[in-house]
C-alpha cells in the first residue's frame, strides 16, 4: 500500500507519516524497487498503533521510546507492557473526568430553566435592593 492510500485509510497526512518514520515513531517502512514507501501489514500495524496512542495523548517522545524498545526485542517486553499499562491508567482517569463533566452538564441542561428562573429572580432582587439603598 502506498503512502497516499495509508494516509486516506488512517486519516493521517502524508507529511505526518513521513515525519513519524523520520523521527522513529514508526520503524522504517518497506520500500519498493523505485524507493517508494510500500507499507506492509506490519507497517500498517505500526501506523495504526501510533495513531491510536496519539489520540490517547501519548507524546511523540514516548512513542519513539516505545518503538526503540521494540527494536531491542524480548528483553524489553515488561517495560513496553508497563508503558501501555500506564497509558491505559491515564485514559481511564481521563474518561472518569469526562464522565463527571458530562454528568454535570447533563444535570445543568435538565434543570436549566428552573435554575435560570431562580438565578434571574435572585439577580433581580439584588438589583432592586441596591437601587433602594441608593
Amino acid at each position: 500500500m502506498n503512502i497516499k492510500e495509508v494516509s486516506e485509510k488512517y486519516s493521517i497526512s502524508t507529511d505526518t507519516l513521513r515525519y513519524y518514520e523520520r523521527i522513529g515513531v514508526i520503524p522504517p517502512v518497506t520500500r519498493d524497487k523505485n524507493g517508494y514507501r510500500d507499507f506492509s501489514e506490519k507497517d500498517l500495524n505500526w501506523v495504526y498503533f501510533a495513531k491510536v496512542l496519539r489520540q490517547a495523548g501519548v507524546t511523540i517522545e514516548r512513542l519513539v521510546d516505545y518503538t526503540n524498545l521494540s527494536k531491542q526485542g524480548g528483553k524489553t517486553l515488561e517495560t513496553r507492557k508497563a508503558i501501555l499499562a500506564d497509558q491505559l491508567e491515564d485514559i481511564n482517569k481521563s474518561i472518569e473526568e469526562f464522565e463527571e463533566a458530562r454528568d454535570y452538564l447533563k444535570y445543568k441542561l435538565d434543570s436549566f430553566y428552573t435554575h435560570m428562573v431562580e438565578y434571574e429572580k435572585e439577580k433581580l432582587k439584588i438589583e432592586n435592593d441596591q437601587n433602594e439603598n441608593q
